[in-house]
């Protein structure tokens, strides 16, 4: 022994390593708890908001058709109907939720084409519209 102090290779690993390795394991976890709790919490139908549906799916069921004169007794604020492009929607459980107001009765049990494609409706409206077909308009 020459007395000398021996001098040792620094250890591969550390203590400390391992305690950041689990930290950011158990942050990694946090986190994707967290991101599959909020998809559980939020609503699965994006589509029509918080409007309820006042027929079953629709594309369950057969297709049903409608005259002209079928759709116009469903003319008042407590039962309105209205064809759009030739389809039939039973829009009664909108009328108090629709941001333009009255405006949607303007056409309750008839034709309502014209006024639905007008500028002043966001582009939703198009997909939320569905949410509230019953069938078609007889030729």
């Amino acid at each position: 022994d020459t007395g000398a102090t021996r001098r040792y290779p620094p250890p591969l690993i550390t203590t400390r390593e391992p305690v950041k390795f689990e930290v950011m394991a158990i942050i990694a976890v946090v986190v994707l708890l967290g991101i599959l709790g909020a998809l559980l919490l939020l609503p699965r139908n994006h589509k029509s908001g918080n409007l309820k549906k006042v027929q079953s799916d629709s594309s369950t069921q057969v297709s049903k058709t409608y005259t002209k004169a079928d759709v116009a007794l469903h003319n008042k604020r407590t039962d309105c109907w209205v064809i759009i492009k030739d389809k039939v929607y039973d829009v009664t459980s909108y009328v108090e939720e629709h941001p333009g107001g009255d405006a949607i009765l303007t056409h309750a049990g008839d034709d309502s084409t014209e006024g639905f494609f007008g500028p002043q409706h966001a582009t939703r409206v198009f997909d939320m519209v569905e949410d509230f077909y019953i069938g078609d308009l007889k030729q």
